[in-house]
C-alpha cells in the first residue's frame, strides 16, 4: 500500500511532511512524496487539491513552512527556482514559458543561445549551430522539425509541450517535474506526450507528472500521491493499487470536499 521506508539517500527528491501555509490558509499540510531515481511518479489530485502549491514548493517558488525538502538524501533550503533548477530539478509549467513568435531553436535555447564572433569581435547567436542542435534533440524524442527557424506558433500543442520537455532536458534536468502536461491536448498529442515521459524515464531521468488525468497517469506512473485539500491521501505503487481503486479515491475525496462545502454553507 504506503511506501515502504527507504534510507533519505534512495530517493533523488522527497519531501518530509511538508505544510505550506499563507497566512491563516493551510495549502499543504504534512506531506510526504519521494521520488525514487528513475521512476515516474504521478501527483493526482483535483482543482483545489493542493497541485500547484505543492509544484511551486518543488520548483522553489514557496519554501515549505514546516518540514524538510531534501535532494540526493540531504536538506535544502532553496531561495529561488534557480537554485532548485542548478541542483538539475526543471519544472515545465502549463504556460510552457514558450514565445510564439520566436523560432523553435530560439525558444529551445531561450537565453543560452550558442555564440560566435561576428567579424572576430561581437558575440551574436550561432543560428546554424542552435537550429542543429534543436533538430537534433527534437528528433531523439520522436518530433520531426524540417526547420528549426520557424515560429514555435506553427507547433502544435502537443509538439510545444515535447519542446520544453526536451529543452528541460537537454539542459541537464535530473528532475523533471511536468505541471499538467496533457491538459488541452487531444488523444494523440497526449500520447505522444507519455511517450515522452517514457523515454525521459528510459534515460534515468526521474519525473513527477501531475495531472487529474487518471487514465493518462496510470498506463506510464510507477506510484502514485493523491491529494485532497491539501492533504495526502497515500502514496501507492502500480503493483499495489488498480486504475479503479485510484478512481474510486480521487471520486470519493471529490464528494467528501463537496459535503464537507455543503455542511459549512446550511442554516441550522
Amino acid at each position: 500500500m504506503s511506501d515502504t521506508q527507504q534510507p533519505a539517500d534512495d530517493y533523488i527528491l522527497a519531501l518530509e511532511n511538508v505544510s505550506r501555509y499563507f497566512g491563516n490558509v493551510i495549502a499543504l499540510k504534512d506531506v510526504t512524496l519521494r521520488l525514487r531515481r528513475g521512476e515516474v511518479h504521478c501527483l493526482l489530485g483535483d482543482n483545489g487539491a493542493g497541485k500547484s502549491t505543492l509544484i511551486k514548493t518543488l520548483a522553489g517558488v514557496h519554501p515549505p513552512s514546516e518540514g524538510a525538502y531534501l535532494v540526493d538524501g540531504k536538506p535544502v533550503h532553496f531561495a529561488s527556482p534557480k537554485e532548485a533548477l542548478d541542483l538539475g530539478i526543471a519544472t515545465v509549467y502549463q504556460d510552457l514559458a514558450l514565445v510564439p513568435l520566436l523560432s523553435v531553436a530560439r525558444n529551445f535555447f531561450m537565453g543560452r543561445e550558442p555564440q560566435k564572433k561576428l567579424l572576430g569581435l561581437v558575440n551574436v547567436m550561432d543560428i546554424e549551430t542552435a537550429a542543429k542542435i534543436a533538430r537534433e534533440k527534437l528528433a531523439e524524442m520522436g518530433i520531426n522539425v524540417r526547420d528549426a527557424n520557424q515560429p514555435i506558433g506553427t507547433m502544435s500543442g502537443g509538439e510545444r509541450q515535447c519542446l520544453a520537455i526536451a529543452r528541460a532536458i537537454h539542459f541537464g534536468a535530473r528532475v523533471l517535474i511536468l505541471d499538467e502536461p496533457t491538459a488541452a491536448l487531444g488523444v494523440k498529442q497526449s500520447f505522444n506526450v507519455l511517450k515522452l515521459i517514457h523515454k525521459a524515464r528510459a534515460k534515468g531521468i526521474s519525473v513527477i507528472f501531475i495531472t487529474h488525468n487518471v487514465h493518462h497517469a496510470y498506463p506510464i506512473g510507477d506510484s502514485f500521491t493523491l491529494l485532497n485539500r491539501g492533504k495526502s491521501m497515500g502514496t501507492f505503487t502500480k503493483e499495489t493499487i488498480t486504475k479503479d481503486q485510484v478512481l474510486d479515491m480521487m471520486a470519493g475525496g471529490a464528494e467528501m470536499q463537496k459535503m464537507i462545502s455543503e455542511l459549512e454553507g446550511a442554516t441550522i
